[in-house]
């Protein structure tokens, strides 16, 4: 926390440091307008040693009036008057806080689970917000317009993104909203069984039912944070929900080289009706040692399932021909994780 922010915290803190007695003091002289330091004493319930000192605090404070008179009198401040500065600095704290609270803190390697709708929302921002190359997203045609902007945002930067949206039967049609403005690649899904789901880079991601969104509904949603179990999110999201739903709106060969991907399904199914030929960088591990790698070449071969359960593609390089698959890959040399393709 920056020393500003901790000087305000202090601040608003001690303007509403209530203790006991000055709890006690204070809603005494407010009920009764003005008291003199033995009734409040009295009424309040506090030792008359500690009197003086409670009914001065609440003067500091801005909250009573000190009149002194003989004997000293406690009087009553409009509490809409004495909270003003207080209410004030408590606002401009808390938007402060919210500012910092808006992007969840993320570290290396983290799984979590919340049950938080609002904190859910943020980190459905958040992973949008944070997608530089590629974004994957399911979500509700609500969710489209709460975050149209910052989709827009992300699109006009160049991150490739993949929609979907669903209940179909509430989503706007193609000739009623423009799809291309979010989205490189728009589908619409039947039914409110489809989860909303947000993939940045392959990497970050999080996953919620729709009912976590709905008001008196349980909410909960799992957050993937550069963890290898993310993969089962994009993996899903590819394999059972994208080929379920239809085409809206599809300008993905439109994208200019070079293209990175996070994934090789993804980069296949991009390239496999286009003309060649295409050199590739991938960055990713050796299936056999688990070895961080790196390599350059020419890609000579892909393999595609007709339901995208499968991908990989074999790449020429200086050392010979290497087979690179996707996350968790078996059969081929390299497990890829970052692939940036062009044409020369």
């Amino acid at each position: 926390m920056d020393d500003g922010m901790y000087r305000q915290l202090e601040s608003v803190a001690s303007r509403v440091d209530f203790g006991e007695y000055e709890a006690r003091a204070y809603v005494a002289v407010l009920e009764h307008g003005s008291l003199t330091a033995a009734e409040v004493a009295e009424k309040a319930n506090i030792p008359q040693p500690r009197v003086y000192d409670t009914i001065r605090d609440l003067a500091e404070s801005g909250l009573i009036e000190l009149h002194e008179s003989r004997p000293m009198r406690a009087v009553a401040i409009d509490p809409e008057r004495a909270f003003t500065e207080v209410q004030s600095s408590l606002d401009e704290l808390v938007s402060a806080l919210s500012e910092r609270f808006h992007t969840p803190a993320r570290a290396g390697e983290v799984v979590s689970l919340v049950t938080s709708r609002q904190t859910v929302s943020r980190y459905f921002e958040d992973v949008i917000t944070s997608a530089e190359y590629e974004l994957v997203l399911a979500l509700t045609p609500d969710l489209l317009a709460r975050h149209e902007d910052a989709l827009r945002e992300r699109r006009e930067e160049g991150v490739t993104t993949e929609l979907l949206v669903a209940p179909s039967a509430d989503a706007p049609g193609p000739d009623e909203y423009d799809y291309s403005a979010v989205a490189t690649t728009a589908r619409a899904r039947r039914g409110v069984t489809t989860p909303v789901v947000a993939v940045a880079d392959g990497s970050y991601s999080v996953y919620a039912p729709q009912t976590t969104f709905e008001r008196d509904a349980d909410s909960y949603g799992v957050i993937f944070n550069r963890s290898e179990l993310g993969f089962l999110v994009s993996a899903f999201l590819n394999t059972v929900v994208w080929p379920s739903a239809l085409t809206l709106v599809d300008t993905a060969d439109d994208r200019p080289f070079p293209r990175r991907y996070a994934t090789v399904r993804r980069c296949i199914d991009d390239l496999h009706e286009l003309e060649g030929p295409f050199q590739v960088s991938v960055e990713g591990r050796e299936v056999e040692t688990g070895r961080r790698t790196s390599l350059e070449g020419w890609i000579v071969d892909v393999s595609f399932g007709a339901n995208r359960e499968t991908a990989a593609l074999t790449v020429e390089t200086a050392e010979g021909l290497v087979d690179v698959g996707g996350q968790l890959a078996a059969f081929e040399d390299v497990e890829a994780d970052e692939l940036v393709v062009d044409r020369p």
